[in-house]
């Protein structure tokens, strides 16, 4: 499979919080020949392993679930009232296109919502939120929705696809995270390309349910207690229209590089020897500031592993987010697999990043 061809078929797949399957699988299936082994747990991470049982070892990782919705009310005339699943969002949900995954297979629908002509109420428009919100999957009543396999708990999912944009822009509905995913798998084709014998163990993460606190990177840091973990996200583009000031949010632009955050997640030796690498290597990179939380999965392995590990965040930025066009320039995306790959490169086994 070409990384191509991976790209296309990993980001179209489904991955919802609490049943990543489908995309855990693809991801693996491409890394199997250029991996020592793989550990998958309980909740469904994914652990591929370079050089292992190595006394210093590395973790490079993403997070692999999308956010979703929940079967939460089944009426009598057959609709579908539902709840998030992560941080969906309900502004964006009405008129949109879904799949339901029952143990039937999947079921199309789409979310239903009133006419422009039919919604003004005497008091209030009525507008997209959680009470509104419900999905029409063409039954005549309750009894038929059960027949179909649908139950309150049914994972819904969006059915939009991935593709590009002026033939610069990634787009689809979980570039957040899976486009990391690829990233982080990009890095390992890349080691095995150049021949490259790192002198440590390598950890490739695909974590899942970051979207419901970091939970699946929680688990994992606890069982790697890595010496070093470089976590990929995404973070806010600041500079489309209408939503962001830059004077809270920073200025990040998509096309301007990778992102390197400063927050107390973030060890600080490791995060100025990243910069120092783009900067002799000319890898373009933007710089981002965080109060308290980075929101990812580094805080899970920065205070997860009783302060052995030191942690790094290096972002993609995103049109978008939590949207079905998720968008990400691709020269950030190499920026981010380019900067990864050198700092591995240049890794020696045993660093310590301890400050004194």
């Amino acid at each position: 499979m070409t990384s191509q061809e991976f790209l296309y078929k990993y980001l179209n797949a489904n991955s919802p919080v609490g049943a990543e399957m489908e995309g855990q699988k693809i991801w693996l299936d491409y890394l199997k020949n250029d991996i020592d082994g793989y550990q998958v747990d309980a909740y469904g991470s994914v652990i591929a392993t370079i050089n292992p049982n190595q006394s210093y070892s590395v973790v490079i990782e993403a997070h692999a679930d999308e956010i979703s919705w929940f079967v939460n009310h089944i009426t009598d005339d057959g609709y579908i009232y539902v709840i998030r699943n992560g941080g969906s969002d309900f502004a964006i949900a009405p008129s949109m296109r879904v799949h339901l995954h029952t143990e039937k297979g999947k079921i199309n629908g789409v979310f239903g919502f009133p006419a422009i002509h039919v919604r003004n109420g005497e008091k209030d428009e009525i507008k997209p939120e959680q009470k509104n919100m419900f999905v029409d999957i063409g039954a005549k009543n309750k009894a038929e929705v059960e027949e179909m396999g649908v139950h309150i708990g049914t994972i819904i999912t969006f059915a939009d696809g991935f593709m590009e944009l002026n033939n610069r822009y990634y787009v689809g509905r979980a570039l957040d995270n899976r486009m990391g995913g690829y990233m982080i798998a990009q890095v390992v084709k890349k080691l095995v390309e150049n021949n490259i014998k790192l002198p440590y163990t390598l950890h490739i993460v695909n974590a899942v349910q970051e979207e419901v606190g970091l939970r699946g990177a929680e688990m994992v840091a606890k069982r790697l207690n890595p010496d070093v973990a470089i976590i990929t996200d995404v973070c806010h583009d600041t500079y489309s229209p209408l939503v962001y000031s830059k004077i809270k949010d920073g200025a990040i632009k998509a096309g301007e590089g990778a992102v390197i955050t400063y927050a107390p997640a973030v060890q600080t030796k490791l995060r100025d020897e990243f910069i120092q690498i783009a900067k002799d290597k000319k890898i373009p990179f933007q710089r981002l500031a965080s109060s308290r939380s980075t929101g990812t999965d580094t805080d899970a392995f920065a205070y997860q592993s009783n302060g052995k590990t030191s942690a790094m965040l290096v972002s993609l930025p995103l049109k978008y987010m939590h949207t079905t066009v998720e968008t990400a320039h691709k020269e950030d995306v190499e920026s981010c697999i380019n900067l990864m790959y050198e700092y591995l490169i240049q890794l020696e086994a045993g660093k310590s990043y301890n400050y004194f």
